[in-house]
């Protein structure tokens, strides 16, 4: 990797990672700011085929709700802790980091797909780490600052303080532990039963169960090398193969969603079996932008109308407008117009790179189309690019108001609040909205909603 600046610090320990909301935007903007292209993150409501197929997903990221933070490899047969050597061609990496699973299973995922367009960033992260094991990949992951600068940016403020104040009071534990051990004279070494060692740790979980705060985290699920793999970064054995992909290409991802749709119903249901009465899980999918899709069919329509247009001219001298059909000629102007691109006649930027060839193949078409079949095409042409704009409008209004969430999550109102009670309290008002009908302002705190329902990944390092 390329050292900092001089300018830079070194950072050689690292801030803690804040968990963030298992949203669709969220994790796209994190796409984003870990410089990847043309790819963006939707949310499944189903696994079923009518609902997945279309999209033909590059991986998945299941959240859910695990027991303390804890993984779920207690549910795994030990038999299948061994070293897996089709595995060895997987990347995959450790989870190190409290609250780093966002970011780990969107690398894991990332990292193994072909034909993305990860960055320059990440492909030298990529190339870094390949010969590196799972748990220094983990460490790596846990050191590089964009990762955790990205993440941690779209983090509530709140949660940010609160990653810190986690991260001091466990030093301050340690440290307290240390002093203690330091101090007391040394204990004698006595024989302890595996049943006595069982009692302890329950007796400890059961301590800290009295502060158990609900835990998420993340696994993803990839195609991978003609199979399809389970990363979980708190699984110390590695990924864990689902299935054979039953495909002659090694590298396709036809039909993989067929072999992990089972996989994904057993953990749903199982989570949903623990009795939590909020959300206990959701399911992402990466898949390709479908703003850059909508874009170039959008692009693509109006070059084709430029080409007929040409071609109308030439075999109606005289004019050629009272020959299509009046309606839409008159949204013509604004069928090939956006919000982003509000020049529907000026050629715009086109993202495929075989537009050229697509292109060149309508240009050809319309040249040998037969006069009478002009103005159809035409008015075809014109009704497609109506239908192709409100798919361009439809993702431009997603991530509109995407970006607004994201600003109002991000926004720390907390010094505003503080201000705004402080000022109450210097000019007299703030014990009479206090003494005010307190019976009244109780319920209103009890059945107000809270500002999300998108589970955060809040899980602890095994």
């Amino acid at each position: 990797m390329n050292l900092p600046q001089e300018s830079e610090s070194l950072d050689l320990v690292g801030e803690p990672f804040a968990v963030i909301e298992s949203d669709p935007g969220v994790f796209t903007t994190l796409l984003r700011k870990l410089g990847v292209e043309g790819l963006s993150v939707v949310e499944l409501y189903s696994v079923e085929p009518y609902e997945t197929d279309h999209l033909n997903p590059y991986g998945l990221i299941f959240c859910y709700l695990c027991d303390d933070g804890a993984d779920t490899a207690k549910d795994l047969d030990p038999s299948e802790d061994f070293d897996d050597p089709d595995a060895r061609s997987i990347w995959f990496a450790n989870q190190l980091s409290d609250d780093a699973c966002a970011s780990q299973a969107i690398l894991n995922v990332l990292l193994n797909c072909k034909n993305v367009r990860l960055g320059a960033y990440l492909k030298e992260f990529a190339a870094d780490t390949e010969a590196m094991s799972p748990v220094m990949r983990g460490l790596a992951i846990s050191n590089l600052p964009l990762i955790r600068e990205a993440q941690n940016s779209l983090a509530r403020p709140s949660d940010v303080r609160g990653a810190w104040h986690a991260l001091v009071s466990s030093a301050l534990e340690s440290a307290k532990s240390k002093a203690k051990a330091a101090a007391s004279p040394p204990a004698k070494k006595r024989r302890t039963t595996s049943a006595s060692s069982r009692s302890r740790h329950k007796s400890a979980a059961s301590a800290r169960g009295e502060e158990k705060l609900d835990a998420y985290h993340y696994v993803g699920y990839v195609p991978a090398h003609g199979r399809v793999w389970e990363l979980n970064g708190l699984r110390a054995a590695g990924p864990l193969d689902v299935g054979e992909i039953d495909s002659d290409n090694p590298e396709s991802r036809a039909g993989w969603m067929d072999i992990v749709r089972p996989v994904l119903q057993r953990r749903m249901q199982t989570v949903m079996q623990s009795g939590a009465e909020h959300i206990q899980y959701n399911l992402l999918a990466i898949v390709d932008d479908p703003y850059l899709k909508a874009s170039d069919e959008l692009e693509l329509l109006k070059r084709e109308r430029a080409a007929i247009e040409r071609r109308l001219a030439q075999s109606f001298p005289e004019g050629w407008s009272d020959k299509v059909d009046p309606e839409l000629l008159a949204s013509a102007a604004e069928a090939f117009a956006t919000t982003l691109r509000p020049h529907g006649q000026t050629p715009g930027k086109v993202f495929s790179p075989d537009f050229g060839a697509r292109k060149m193949e309508k240009e050809l078409a319309i040249l040998d189309m037969p006069e009478r079949k002009l103005v159809p095409a035409w008015e075809a042409c014109v009704g497609a690019a109506l239908l192709a704009k409100i798919a361009v409008e439809d993702d431009i209004e997603k991530s509109r108001q995407a970006q607004a969430d994201h600003i109002r999550r991000t926004f720390d109102y907390e010094p505003f609040i503080r201000e705004f009670i402080t000022s109450l309290n210097h000019q007299g008002l703030l014990d009479g909205v206090l003494e005010d009908k307190p019976d009244a302002r109780a319920e209103t705190t009890q059945s107000a909603p809270g500002p999300s329902s998108k589970p955060r990944a809040k899980t602890k390092r095994r």
